[in-house]
Order: structure tokens, then sequence, then C-alpha cells
């Protein structure tokens, strides 16, 4: 796959790919025994999210070792999920999405001041 930037990913996913990109590349007999561990996956069931996110373009499996490497950055992927939720919940405006978060979330003063200081870095 050529565009990368289309790519969405499940959470399950998004496990992979978390251990891939902390690793740059990886044996898939690593990701199934780390999976396992820490979300108690079984080995096929890892193996077959890591060939959804072959045929998905995301990761390239390379022999000997069915090493695995992503395809896409985490950053695209976040700007992938942020746009289709921005588009899906909030109208595709941005606005509306960081109105409804200030408006529902606890945040502190210290939490509003930062976030005023980025925006007014972007001014």
């Amino acid at each position: 796959m050529d565009n990368t930037s289309d790519i969405r990913l499940h959470q399950g996913e998004l496990y992979v790919m978390e251990l891939i990109w902390a690793n740059e590349a990886l044996p898939a007999k690593d990701i199934a025994a780390l999976v396992k561990e820490y979300i108690g996956w079984e080995k096929n069931t890892t193996y077959t999210v890591i060939n959804r996110l072959i045929n998905k373009g995301a990761v390239t499996r390379s022999e000997p070792g069915f090493i695995c490497t992503s395809n896409i950055s985490k950053e695209t992927v976040q700007k992938t999920e942020t746009d289709y939720l921005v588009n899906q919940l909030y109208d595709n405006k941005v606005k509306n999405l960081i109105t409804d978060y200030i408006a529902k979330q606890n945040l502190t003063v210290e939490d509003l001041r930062e976030m005023k200081k980025l925006v007014d870095r972007y001014l």
C-alpha cells in the first residue's frame, strides 16, 4: 500500500504496533510472547493481527525470523485517527472537539494555562 496515511488501526493492532515502534524491528515470536505476557493473547491471535497489519501495509515481514518492521509512523496513525474522530464526531471542526473536551474534563487552571500557551504559540 503506497498511501500509509489512510491506514486505520483497531486497538489490538495498536498494541502490536506499539511494540514494533518501540523496538524498530521485532521477530513475530517475540511480539507474540510479549503480547501473551501483557494482554494474554494466544500466539495464533497475535499472528492473525500481524497478518492483518501486513495486509493493510502497516507492517513488512522479512525473513529469516519473521522480522516485523513498521511502514507507518506513530505520528501518522495519531493524525489519521484524530482526523477521523474530528470528522465523525465533531462535524469536521477541531474547535468542536476542543470545546467539548474542555467542557467535559476536570481540567486544572494550570492545564488551561498550558493549553492557552499552545494556542498563543500558533497565533
